[in-house]
């Protein structure tokens, strides 16, 4: 089985992005914790059904990684909601059963990040880490044994993720293979909306 994990929402300025999305939706995004060797800190908003958004961005206190940051994060110039993740139980058997079905994830690989109270979570997932997103085939995430990050997480309901691709055909297929449902419809460039349930009404980020 799989689910909505999280939304990642790339940008090049952390500080200014959790400042917008608190202004935006009248929760104010909590820290998450640092990427130490990719340079890169998230903040974290519950989105409701032990699912959040990650805002992630380059983090000041590092020192620039030797690789290109995650997510595209190095050639933005704005907040992109660039990828989203889904959460299995065994990663390993949902990858064989996605190349199974049509669709190859990538090989599972390790990451972690430090909380701000010193707390080290590590999960597994298939995020390629050459291309660093992967837009709108989600990528899988398997978080073990820790706590899942959601838990104690201001929540701003999503109450909607649909995304626009030039040929929707091309990505109903490894979604298909994934057991991932994603609205799709035809436009000009691949993105994704996520639409939130704010303070102040509806919030829709792309």
């Amino acid at each position: 089985m799989s689910s909505l994990d999280h939304l990642v929402l790339a940008t090049p300025d952390l500080a200014g992005t959790v400042a917008e999305v608190a202004r935006l939706t009248g929760t104010a995004p909590v820290p998450g914790g640092v990427h130490l060797g990719l340079g890169t800190r998230n903040q974290l908003l519950g989105i409701g059904d032990g699912a959040y958004l990650e805002i992630v961005g380059p983090d000041p206190e590092q020192a620039a990684p030797q690789g290109p940051r995650p997510f595209g994060i190095d050639g933005l110039d704005e907040a992109r909601l660039t990828t989203w993740a889904i959460r299995v139980e065994d990663v390993d058997a949902a990858v064989a059963a996605a190349r199974e079905a049509g669709h190859d994830p990538g090989e599972p690989w390790d990451m972690s990040r430090q909380t701000p109270d010193g707390e080290r979570l590590s999960w597994r997932l298939t995020l390629d880490r050459n291309r660093g997103h992967s837009g709108l085939v989600p990528f899988l995430i398997d978080w073990g044994r820790t706590p899942h990050p959601s838990a104690g997480l201001p929540v701003v309901p999503l109450v909607g993720l649909e995304a626009v691709h030039p040929e929707p055909g091309l990505v109903e297929g490894p979604l298909d293979a994934l057991g991932a449902k994603l609205p799709l419809k035809a436009g000009n460039r691949p993105s994704l909306a996520a639409t939130l349930f704010g303070e102040h009404g509806l919030v829709v980020l792309h």
